[in-house]
């Protein structure tokens, strides 16, 4: 097994209490995560809470899209929420996520780390492919969409 760590983080000009939500509702993910556009007919469905512990999220798409579930499993307001990400497509992989809300000068440090273990063929894939480098800019696109995100609901 071949285990990884994926993190980035950014300053978001806005309170904790602002940023929070648009990560703690699977329903306010649309706004932000780099990932709504790879497939334009992404099938989503959710179910559980609308927000924090007990929030599922579940989606189907393309090649690129694949295919998962989230569900949030820990969510201490305005600090930090725990989210059991799980793909079944194209790879069977479960990855621990997290997001921090560090309260800073000028806003909110946003940590958004991931972690996994490459088994199976996915250990293969990551023989050629560095996990940091194939998902971080994702997570960079991401955490600057949230921050769009965030000044858009509070303009």
């Amino acid at each position: 097994m071949a285990p990884y760590e994926v993190t980035r983080s950014a300053l978001i000009p806005a309170p904790p209490e602002e940023v929070f939500p648009l990560v703690n509702s699977f329903l306010e993910w649309t706004k932000w995560s780099p990932w709504e556009n790879v497939d334009p007919e992404l099938d989503r469905s959710y179910s559980g809470n609308d927000a924090g512990v007990g929030a599922r999220y579940a989606w189907s798409g393309n090649r690129k899209a694949g295919s998962g579930t989230m569900e949030i499993v820990e969510s201490d307001f305005p600090r930090s929420i725990k989210v059991r990400l799980e793909f079944i497509k194209p790879f069977k992989a479960v990855n621990p996520t997290s997001f921090a809300f560090t309260p800073s000068d000028g806003g909110t440090l946003v940590t958004w780390r991931m972690t996994g273990e490459n088994k199976g063929l996915a250990k293969i894939f990551g023989l050629f492919m560095n996990m940091d480098k194939f998902i971080g800019a994702d997570f960079e696109r991401g955490l600057a969409a949230l921050s769009t995100a965030v000044r858009a609901k509070t303009a």
